[in-house]
């Protein structure tokens, strides 16, 4: 019998506690279709974690992360937190790097009954390199990748790697692959940044040469936006860097219905994270109207690359139909329900399976 899965679980800030405990129901519900049984650890991210340790990410939780075989992330408000002198640390950031996550692989796709303001139908996946690029909270070994050498003068320095652009490349071909259209678009802005985006371009090319079963294309960012207002079904796989895939992936998402709808997996060698597309969103926490589809997709695409394909399958299904009928859809897509309410409207559409 093979081994049981052990999942980390840090709800995070604001709506996070409540998104968190509509997917565990959800997870739950899923377990007579798992091959292994779940052991649930919880650890405490965030504000939580701020008060009680002094951090907002303590070792301890880091250790349990690299332990684990999955992890359950919540949204964080990392902008309200203090100085990372005073603790102020960014979780996702932080994880992202221990546990070398660094492809973040977020679908966009229409649903049946969902208001969508995409003239056309969108069923895409943005592959997006997770540890490098303009961030500058993971771009470099030590110090941030900004300064400010006098006052009024700031600088941002970009990090690109062939070896970061090779994996995330493999990673995107390995997925179209797996998709009926077997398409990959590589975006980019190598006729500007020409080193930086030129390397990364090149070793895109370089590793679709390996893959002659899939469709390649090459598109300027500022094209791939304007295309995915308009023309959107011409997208199947979209490979890009960092900050690139940040924002068309949110383009995309918004276009699908919504980021409340946008799963996001964050995967790298031996390890993965199932997190929310969107923030926290604390104006409205403790109130029970978050949607927590984001969240339980994610959890869908964790089980999915854990091998649970029939977990994975049940909840898509699950959640597919609840958002076909307004009387099962959260308020802010037109239907009546409240955070675990929908969640036990997904739990009853998996009993009837």
């Amino acid at each position: 019998m093979a081994a049981d899965l052990t999942l980390l679980r840090l709800d995070g800030d604001g709506i996070g506690p409540e998104i968190m405990a509509a997917t565990v129901a959800v997870l739950n519900a899923a377990k007579p279709v798992l091959t292994r049984s779940v052991k649930m650890e919880t650890a405490l991210i965030g504000f939580a974690a701020l008060e009680a340790h002094g951090t907002t990410i303590p070792d301890a939780v880091i250790e349990a992360a690299q332990k684990a075989d999955g992890v359950l992330l919540g949204p964080v408000s990392h902008n309200a937190y203090p100085p990372r002198e005073a603790g102020g640390l960014n979780p996702s950031g932080i994880l992202r790097g221990a546990l070398d996550l660094y492809a973040n692989i977020r679908p966009a796709k229409a649903y049946a009954g969902v208001p969508s303001p995409s003239i056309t139908p969108i069923d895409l996946v943005v592959v997006r390199e997770n540890l490098e690029g303009f961030y500058a909270d993971r771009n470099m070994h030590s110090g941030p990748g900004e300064v400010m050498p006098v006052p009024g003068v700031a600088l941002a320095t970009r990090k690109v790697t062939e070896a970061a652009s090779r994996r995330i490349a493999e990673a995107a071909f390995e997925l179209a692959m797996t998709r009926p259209a077997k398409k990959v678009t590589a975006v980019h802005k190598a006729n500007v940044m020409r080193l930086s985006d030129g390397l990364f371009l090149d070793t895109v090319r370089d590793v679709a040469a390996t893959f002659p079963a899939v469709e390649y294309e090459e598109m300027l960012v500022d094209a791939a936006a304007a295309h995915l207002v308009r023309a959107a079904e011409r997208f199947d796989v979209i490979v890009t860097t960092n900050m690139f895939g940040d924002i068309l992936s949110d383009l995309a998402s918004e276009l699908a219905g919504g980021l409340g709808l946008a799963a996001s997996l964050n995967r790298g060698p031996s390890a993965a994270a199932a997190q929310a597309q969107h923030g926290s969103a604390p104006d409205i926490a403790g109130r029970d109207i978050a949607n927590p589809v984001s969240m339980i997709l994610s959890c869908a695409m964790l089980f999915r690359h854990l091998a649970e394909k029939a977990a994975a399958d049940l909840i898509e299904r699950a959640v597919s139909a609840c958002l076909a009928a307004p009387q099962t859809r959260t308020h802010d897509l037109g239907g009546v329900l409240g955070t675990q309410a929908f969640a036990s409207a997904v739990i009853h559409h998996m009993s009837e399976a």
